[in-house]
C-alpha cells in the first residue's frame, strides 16, 4: 500500500486535538492549511488560529490562503504532493482542492450525519435537548457536510453536560474515528454510505446574537438547554433591568427547578446567596453570570456588590 502523505486543514482547538493525534500515531503530515490571521479583541491585535500555533510549535509546513482558488495557493498545494487531505472545522473547499489528492479528501464532523450539518453541531445538539450525538467521517463533495459517510461513532449526552465538556469528549472520539478511517484508507478497505435526505434532518445553524438570546417565555428545560448548549462560548445572554438601570448579561451556568408559582415571567427572586428567574413552569437558578466589561462571577460574588429590588426583571 502506498504511504499516506497528508495535508491537514483546520482552524480551532477542536482541529488541533485531531492533528496532534494523527502526528503522534506516526502519520506523515506534509502540510497544514489554516485560516489567515485576523485582528481580535478590544485591542484588535493579530490573532493566530489554534492550528497555526500548533503548526509553528511543531515545525510543520503552513499555508494560510485567503482565496482557495488562487493559482499561487493551488501551485503550493500541488508541490506538497499529498495523496490524502483531512479537513476538521475549516471551510468549504472548491472542487479543484478536494479532488486534488489520489485518495480524496475526508472531513471529520462533530455530529451523527446527516443531522447537524453546519457550523455549530455540538451546541445545537445540546440546545435541542438531544440525548446522543457523535462524530462522522465522510468524503467531501460540492455541498456542505453531505458527502458519502465512511465511519460514525456515537456517544450519550449527559443531562447536565455543557458544550465545552461535550466538545472535549468529541475531540477524543473524533481522534479515534479519524485513526480508524486512516487505517481503512491505508488498507484499501473503505466502504461508504450515501447520506439520506429527509425533512426531519436537524441543522446546526451558525450562532449569532439573535439565536443566543434567552427567551424567558419558553419552558425551563428549553432555557436550561440553551444556557448549557452555549457554555462556555459564545454564552447565552439577556437583559436584566432594575429601577432605571439595564444590563446586557451573559449567563454561563444555571440549574432549573420545575415548580408552580405566581411570579411574573422574568421576575428575579433574590436572597443573600442566590438568584432565581421565574419562567412559566418553574425557575432558572443562575450560578455564574457576566456583566458588561466584567469577568464572569458566581452569584455569591455578584450579590456582594449589588442589591436587586423587587422590580428587577430579566427579558
Amino acid at each position: 500500500m502506498e504511504k499516506l502523505r497528508i495535508v491537514f486543514m483546520g482552524t480551532p482547538e477542536f482541529a488541533v486535538g485531531i492533528l496532534d493525534t494523527i502526528i503522534k500515531n506516526n502519520y506523515n503530515i506534509v502540510g497544514v492549511i489554516t485560516a489567515a490571521d485576523k485582528p481580535a479583541g478590544r485591542g484588535q491585535k493579530i490573532k493566530y488560529s489554534a492550528v497555526k500555533e500548533y503548526a509553528l510549535e511543531n515545525n510543520l509546513i503552513l499555508l494560510q490562503p485567503t482565496n482557495l482558488k488562487d493559482e499561487s495557493f493551488l501551485e503550493k498545494l500541488k508541490v506538497l504532493n499529498a495523496n490524502l487531505q483531512i479537513v476538521v472545522a475549516f471551510r468549504m473547499l472548491p472542487e479543484v482542492v478536494w479532488k486534488m489528492p489520489k485518495f480524496g479528501t475526508f472531513n471529520l464532523h462533530a455530529s451523527l450525519l446527516p443531522n447537524y450539518r453546519g457550523a455549530a453541531p455540538i451546541n445545537w445538539a445540546i440546545i435541542n435537548g438531544d440525548t446522543k450525538t457523535g462524530v462522522t467521517t465522510f468524503f467531501i463533495d460540492d455541498k456542505i457536510d453531505t458527502g458519502a459517510m465512511i465511519l460514525s461513532s456515537e456517544t450519550a449526552i449527559a443531562s447536565d453536560e455543557n458544550a465545552g465538556q461535550l466538545h472535549d469528549r468529541l475531540m477524543q472520539l473524533g481522534s479515534e474515528t479519524v485513526l480508524e478511517t486512516l487505517a481503512l484508507i491505508e488498507k484499501g478497505k473503505v466502504t461508504t454510505i450515501i447520506q439520506k435526505e429527509n425533512i426531519k434532518i436537524k441543522t446546526a445553524y451558525k450562532l449569532n446574537k439573535e439565536n443566543c438570546k434567552i427567551d424567558w417565555t419558553k419552558s425551563a428545560i428549553e432555557i436550561y438547554n440553551l444556557i448549557r448548549g452555549l457554555s462556555p462560548y459564545p454564552s447565552a445572554w439577556c437583559f436584566i433591568s432594575d429601577k432605571n438601570e439595564e444590563w446586557n448579561v451573559k449567563i454561563h451556568e444555571a440549574i432549573m427547578t420545575l415548580e408552580e408559582h405566581n411570579y411574573a415571567i422574568g421576575s428575579l427572586i433574590c436572597s443573600k446567596k442566590e438568584i432565581k428567574i421565574a419562567v412559566k413552569d418553574g425557575f432558572i437558578q443562575v450560578l455564574t453570570i457576566q456583566f458588561p466589561g466584567k469577568k464572569k462571577m458566581s452569584i455569591g460574588e455578584l450579590l456582594n456588590g449589588i442589591n436587586f429590588s423587587d422590580e428587577a426583571r430579566a427579558y
